[in-house]
């Protein structure tokens, strides 16, 4: 049997394995990935599998940040929220920052000015354009990957030995 790449080996696992763990991946649930990029982000496996396919192509910046205003809008404290508002804004939205998000100078500007006030809304509009980003460009690339084919056939090729 050839050797897997490490970056697909991490997701393919024996059939003995998903016989002790029903939480494991199975194919119906790998198939579904590509019914849409909300179906991909619901799933524990499909979400690291894409962050993993993210950043084997140095672009995993997008899903860092959508994770990262996920995590934010559940922020109760006011001061827990504008210290993690400062934080996110100096990781992925500054101009020239570690992670830099692709969104548009007006986007940039209305959360530079949000930041100061910070709401669980105020990275929104910045969210949703590169869930947009992901869906129509990263998303795409990832389902015809060699990392979501190759797992797609293990998990075929292991159906029909069990």
């Amino acid at each position: 049997m050839p050797t897997e790449p490490p970056h697909v080996q991490l997701f393919i696992m024996d059939r003995d394995d998903r016989k002790r763990n029903k939480n494991m991946l199975s194919l119906e649930d790998t198939q579904q990935w590509s019914q849409s990029l909300e179906k991909l982000l619901e799933s524990k496996y499909g979400l690291a599998t894409f962050r993993n396919f993210l950043k084997s192509e140095y672009s995993d910046e997008n899903i860092e940040f959508w994770l990262t205003c996920e995590v934010y809008k559940k922020i109760k404290s006011s001061f827990r929220m504008s210290s993690r508002a400062k934080k996110i804004y100096e990781q992925f939205i500054k101009a020239e920052s570690p992670k830099e998000i692709n969104i548009d100078y007006h986007t940039r500007e209305k959360i530079k000015r949000n930041v100061k006030t910070p709401t669980m809304h105020c990275f929104d509009d910045a969210q949703t354009i590169v869930y947009g980003l992901m869906e129509r460009d990263s998303y795409p690339r990832f389902l015809r990957s060699d990392i979501y084919r190759t797992l797609l056939d293990n998990l075929a090729a292991d159906g029909t030995k069990g």
